[in-house]
C-alpha cells in the first residue's frame, strides 16, 4: 500500500518537473523570437531601386513611387542604381523634384561597371543627397535637345539659348544645393563634357565610388546628410537591403511610350476602324482598333512630340485610304506615303539613341499601311459596285409577268411572288414588266424591251 503510494507520488512529482522544463524552455525560444524580431525592427532598412535605360514617364513614376513607399516605411536611405543614356526633361524633372522633396536620403549610384549617368542622369546624380558611382562608368553629355531641331548648345537662334539657359541654370542650382563641382555641371550642359568616375571623384562631383552597393553601403555609414526637415545620420552598414523591381503597370507604360510602338499602336487602330468601317458589325476589329488608337493616343500624350509631324502623320494616313476610292494611278497613295514619313522624322527629336523614328522603320511602316488600306480599300471598293444579291433593292432590274389586272389593282408574278405593281400606262395579263423602283409594298415597272419590241 505505502508502495503504491510511493509510485504515485513519484511519478507526479516527475511530470511536474517535465512541465516545468516545458515551460521553461517555451519561454526560451519566445524570449529569443522576441529578441530576434526586436533586432530585425531595429536593423535598418535601405530600399534599392534598379533603373536601366531611357529615362521615361514609367521610370519617373516607379522611383517617386519607391521614394513615396520608402517614406512610409522609415527606410535609412534609397539607392538608385542607375544606367542610362538620357531621356526625356519632363521625367527628369519629376525624379528631381521627387529626390528634393524626400523625407529620406537619396543615393544615386552608377552601376554596373560600364554604367553610365548621361544627359538626364547627369541631373538625376547631382540632385541626389549623395552621387556615387562604379569604376569604369561615367557621367555628363547633358546638353538638352529641342524638339525638333538641333542641340540648343549647338544653335544661335533665341530658343535654343533659352533652352540651353535654363538647363545650366537648372544644373547650376542642384550643384550649388549639394556642394558639388558647378564648372563642370556647366560644361557638361553647354560643352556636353563627360567624364570618368575617377576623374569625376577628384574633382568634386561625386561623393563615393564603390564597386558594389554593399561596398557603398558600408562607406556612407555614419554620414551626416542634410534633409529639408534636418540633419540625419546613416546607419547603413548591416542594413537590410530591400530590391524592388517595376511593377506591371510601369512595364506596360515603359512599353506603350515608347515612339516606336506608340506609332505601331496607332496604325494598328486605325487599320482596325477601317477594317470595321467597310464591314460593319464585325465588332472586333473595332474594338481592339479602338484600344490600340486610345493606347497610342495616350503614349503621344506622354510624349514631347511636335504636333507638326502629328498633323503630317494624319494627313499622311487619309491620302492613303483615299488611294483606295480614288483613280488617282496611285499618285494620293504616294503622295501619303511621303507624308506619313516626313511626319514621322519631325514627331519626335529627343537625341535619345534608340528612342526617335529612324528612317528605315518609317519607310516599313508606310509601305506596309499602304499596301493594307489599298488592298483592303480596293476589295471594298469593288463588292459596293457589284450588284445586290438579296434584300428589297435586290428587286430593281428583275422582271415578271403581269398576272392579273383590274381597275383598283394590277398584280405581276416577279422572283416567284406575286407583287402589287403600278405602270403609269395600263398593263394586261401576260404583260413583261421590269421593277424600275420601290413605294412601299408596291413596285414601281415599265414594260420590258422584249414587250415594245412586240407591239
Amino acid at each position: 500500500m505505502f508502495r503504491v503510494l510511493r509510485q504515485v507520488v513519484q511519478a507526479r512529482r516527475a511530470v511536474a518537473i517535465l512541465c516545468f522544463a516545458a515551460i521553461g524552455a517555451g519561454a526560451a525560444l519566445l524570449g529569443a523570437a522576441g529578441a530576434k524580431a526586436l533586432a530585425q525592427s531595429s536593423q535598418p532598412v535601405v530600399v534599392d531601386l534598379r533603373v536601366d535605360g531611357i529615362i521615361s514617364p514609367a521610370s519617373a513614376g516607379f522611383i517617386t513611387q519607391g521614394i513615396s513607399q520608402a517614406a512610409s516605411d522609415k527606410a535609412a536611405l534609397v539607392v538608385i542604381q542607375l544606367d542610362t543614356p538620357g531621356g526625356l526633361d519632363t521625367s527628369m524633372r519629376t525624379i528631381v523634384q521627387a529626390i528634393l522633396a524626400s523625407p529620406v536620403p537619396v543615393a544615386t549610384f552608377v552601376s554596373p561597371g560600364g554604367a553610365r549617368a548621361a544627359s538626364a542622369g547627369t541631373f538625376i546624380l547631382y540632385a541626389s543627397h549623395i552621387a556615387a558611382m562604379t569604376p569604369a562608368s561615367n557621367l555628363g553629355a547633358a546638353s538638352p535637345v529641342q524638339i525638333g531641331g538641333l542641340s540648343p548648345a549647338s544653335g544661335h537662334d533665341t530658343m535654343s539659348t533659352k533652352i540651353a539657359n535654363d538647363a545650366v541654370a537648372y544644373i547650376r542650382s542642384l550643384a550649388q544645393l549639394r556642394g558639388r563641382n558647378i564648372q563642370f555641371a556647366e560644361s557638361a550642359v553647354r560643352d556636353a563634357a563627360s567624364m570618368t568616375a575617377s576623374d569625376a571623384l577628384k574633382n568634386n562631383v561625386i561623393d563615393v565610388v564603390a564597386g558594389n552597393l554593399d561596398e557603398l553601403l558600408a562607406k556612407v555609414d555614419g554620414r551626416e546628410i542634410k534633409l529639408a526637415q534636418g540633419s540625419v545620420v546613416l546607419h547603413t552598414r548591416d542594413a537590410r537591403i530591400v530590391h524592388e523591381t517595376p511593377g506591371w503597370r510601369s512595364q506596360l507604360l515603359a512599353l506603350i511610350a515608347n515612339p516606336q510602338v506608340a506609332l505601331v499602336l496607332l496604325m494598328a487602330g486605325i487599320y482596325g476602324l477601317f477594317y470595321e468601317f467597310i464591314n460593319p458589325g464585325l465588332a472586333l476589329p473595332g474594338v481592339a482598333g479602338l484600344i490600340c488608337l486610345l493606347l497610342g493616343l495616350y503614349a503621344f500624350q506622354l510624349l514631347p512630340v511636335n504636333w507638326t509631324g502629328v498633323a503630317l502623320l494624319g494627313l499622311g494616313i487619309s491620302l492613303m485610304v483615299a488611294e483606295a476610292f480614288l483613280p488617282s494611278f496611285g499618285i494620293v497613295g504616294a503622295g501619303g506615303v511621303v507624308a506619313f514619313i516626313l511626319g514621322g522624322l519631325f514627331l519626335t527629336d529627343t537625341g535619345v539613341p534608340g528612342y526617335d523614328l529612324s528612317l528605315p522603320f518609317l519607310a516599313a511602316v508606310a509601305l506596309c499601311s499602304a499596301a493594307f488600306l489599298i488592298i483592303v480599300g480596293t476589295v471594298a471598293a469593288r463588292a459596293h459596285k457589284r450588284p445586290v444579291v438579296s434584300g428589297r433593292e435586290d428587286m430593281l432590274g428583275k422582271e415578271g409577268i403581269v398576272s392579273a389586272a383590274g381597275h383598283d389593282a394590277v398584280y405581276a408574278d416577279i422572283q416567284g411572288e406575286s407583287w402589287r405593281v403600278r405602270h403609269e400606262e395600263p398593263l394586261a395579263p401576260g404583260d413583261r414588266v421590269r421593277v424600275t423602283g420601290i413605294e412601299g409594298l408596291t413596285l414601281l415597272v415599265e414594260r420590258a424591251r422584249t414587250d415594245r419590241k412586240q407591239d
